[in-house]
């Protein structure tokens, strides 16, 4: 099996003195250590088998691989066994909608497309091909990514800008029988309900009791209220760059259509700064600001959800003036809502039960196992575990796993 190799150490990360990290001519840049981490990329494709005589060249190339390719051909499901194919993802972006970047294009999405890759690699033992495609029609994505899906036991969407995510995740899902997942959407909606599960737990409540406001009706906006509402919140309504969506607003897409038939039970219209009084939680997913005003006016024990990156809608300090509980999508504050604690453990999972799909529930398995981590020892500033806590990728692969099989969409 073929290793995608990770350049990370416990220590901090130091480049590998390797040639195929030496080439390139000097421009200056290295003098900033981000460049001079991703000289030559933070990627390699290592083997797991040595090849240093005839008799194991003729083993893992002609003519002993003739025997594996036949076999596969005669019964299919043996690629599972004799490929990398079922521990392999495709990272797949158009480069439309990066990081806080926008639309960049598919050249400069690659450096965020290995560092995925990277996490996948080191946090779950998880294998992954950055895959940046030069097309941006939902037709062309979906084609494409079919067509290359017979190489891959996964397909992770990054990046990919709103509305057009949700029909290509969408489309891919009916069409393809191997794991489709959009991490912009369902990465952050794990683990924001994770640590909305917990913040609730600190003040006394649970889910059902709070009323919230989302800030965002992006690819994340979406999947967080969606998951809130799958997860039993109380109310939740969601408001966009002109106010709150309501049955009654005109002009909405077909997505914030769903949208207005789903929440704002109160009926709540104009802006999310009326909306924000009164409300028990906050939470940020654009790039818009939230006055300490408005802060100010919300519920006793409120909780503030600020993942705007790098600024976020509150700013921390301003928040802790009101808030019970404050999150951030920065790792430099606590209780950050970062999608690394999601993928690697959501792919594990899926791969070690041999999943056709990623259902809903394995969604909110994955999140109350992450919320459970935290135990006995929650509290303002941790409601959710840190990044580089081992036991996060075990304890979400483990509980999506045993969801699949649940769900019946497990073929081990």
């Amino acid at each position: 099996m073929a290793d995608v190799g990770v350049h990370a150490k416990p220590e901090g990360f130091e480049k590998l003195s390797t040639d195929a990290h030496t080439h390139g001519t000097s421009t200056g840049l290295d003098q900033d250590p981000a460049f001079a981490l991703h000289r030559g990329g933070k990627l390699h494709v290592t083997s797991s088998v040595d090849v240093n005589d005839q008799a194991s060249l003729s083993l893992a190339y002609t003519p002993g691989v003739a025997r594996v390719c036949d076999a596969i051909a005669e019964t299919p499901e043996l690629v599972e066994t004799y490929t990398w194919k079922s521990n392999l993802v495709a990272v797949v972006t158009d480069g439309t909608a990066v990081l806080g970047l926008g639309n960049i294009g598919p050249e400069a999405s690659l450096p965020v497309m290995e560092g995925k890759s990277l996490l996948f690699k080191q946090f779950s033992g998880v294998d992954s091909v950055p895959i940046a495609l030069s097309c941006t029609d939902v037709d062309e994505i979906v084609e494409t990514v079919v067509r290359m899906a017979p190489s891959f036991g996964g397909i992770n969407l990054e990046d990919i800008s709103a509305p057009r995510c949700f029909e290509i995740e969408r489309r891919l899902r009916e069409r393809l029988d191997i794991p489709v997942f959009h991490d912009d959407q369902h990465g952050t909606a794990i683990v924001a309900v994770a640590a909305l599960r917990n913040a609730a737990r600190l003040t006394g409540r649970t889910l059902g009791d709070l009323r919230a406001v989302v800030s965002g009706a992006g690819a994340a906006g979406v999947a967080v209220t969606k998951m809130l509402l799958d997860g039993g919140i109380g109310d939740i309504a969601v408001a966009d760059s002109k106010g709150m969506i309501h049955e009654g607003r005109e002009g909405l897409t077909p997505v914030k259509r769903e949208l207005a038939a789903l929440t704002n039970k109160a009926g709540l219209e104009g802006s999310i700064e009326s909306a924000l009084e009164g409300a028990d939680v906050f939470i940020g997913l654009s790039a818009g600001e939230v006055p300490e005003s408005v802060v100010a006016t919300m519920a006793e024990n409120a909780i503030v959800f600020a993942m705007a990156n790098p600024n976020p809608e509150v700013h921390p300090d301003v928040a802790r003036k009101y808030a019970s509980v404050v999150a951030t999508g920065r790792s430099d504050f606590p209780n950050q809502i970062n999608n690394v604690l999601a993928f690697p453990g959501v792919f594990r999972g899926a791969f070690d039960a041999g999943a056709s799909d990623i259902t809903e529930n394995m969604k909110q398995a994955a999140a109350t196992a992450l919320a459970d981590l935290v135990g006995d020892d929650l509290s303002a500033d941790y409601i959710i575990p840190g990044p580089f806590d081992e036991r996060v990728a075990p304890a979400v692969a483990a509980a999506v796993a045993a969801q699949a099989r649940e769900d019946g969409v497990a073929g081990r």
